[in-house]
């Protein structure tokens, strides 16, 4: 399923396979009018349900009067990744979960994957969030279906063959003396975020290139996944802007 009126309008956009879509009956919305109305152009079946029919349904119980039974995102290899940013003629900017559980994190971090130019997400068949839930759909916004996710049995393996690619591989983690700010991100790089509980795995710090920190000011000493993510993806994307000049005073 995929729920919310972005998150669906989006899936159409990008030509998603749809079976079936449920709108709320009553709703006269822009944003659902426009989704009705492409729906109908792609020849997709409309049903309008009363909306406690969407809220038994609704996984995420956030869908905005809107739900989608649509095909799976299908998943990619690393090789496709890398393959489109060689497209884009730009370095690799690839961010791999390290055992991300909680959905709404995925969700987000593809979300801000897109936004950044992001390349591609790699994830862990097991002991993480896929794509299958409406949850990370409903979290990405969208860019669900645009984002391309490679799923690895190993991402150790996964991280190897990225070196092997040339790909710098950064872990980020909070005990690190260098930040973001100490690192060249106009290379190929690959972002590792580690899992909302325990971070970075023993074995995926050990076999990334370097470590970093992103610089705190507050009392609390770290921020959650996805927000951590973001503020590495960003910098990377204002490095490859601007050039790597310092943001220290």
């Amino acid at each position: 399923m995929i729920e919310g009126k972005n998150a669906v309008l989006e899936a159409l956009k990008a030509n998603r396979t749809i079976d079936k879509i449920f709108v709320a009956d009553g709703n006269t919305d822009r944003v659902l009018g426009e989704i009705v109305r492409t729906a109908k152009e792609r020849r997709i079946v409309v049903t309008f349900v009363d909306r406690r029919d969407l809220d038994k349904k609704s996984e995420t119980h956030a869908h905005q009067g809107v739900i989608a039974m649509a095909t799976e995102t299908e998943y990619v290899e690393i090789a496709d990744i890398l393959k489109i940013a060689e497209e884009h003629s730009e370095p690799p900017l690839i961010i791999v979960c390290d055992e991300i559980s909680d959905p709404h994190n995925l969700g987000a971090i593809l979300r801000t994957a897109e936004c950044a130019g992001a390349h591609g997400v790699i994830i862990p068949k097991r002991r993480g969030a896929g794509l299958s839930s409406a949850i990370v759909e409903k979290s990405s916004a969208g860019a669900a279906s645009y984002v391309p996710v490679a799923r690895v049995a190993n991402l150790n393996a996964a991280i190897k063959e990225l070196k092997a690619a040339n790909v710098w591989v950064c872990g980020a983690d909070a005990g690190s003396d260098k930040t973001m700010w100490d690192i060249d991100f106009t290379v190929p790089v690959a972002l590792v975020i580690g899992s909302e509980g325990t971070g970075l795995g023993r074995l995926v710090s050990e076999n990334c290139d370097f470590i970093a920190s992103i610089p705190m000011k507050g009392q609390i000493s770290s921020l959650n996944a996805s927000n951590a993510a973001a503020a590495l993806m960003y910098e990377v994307l204002r490095q490859r802007t601007n050039g790597r000049k310092t943001l220290r005073g």
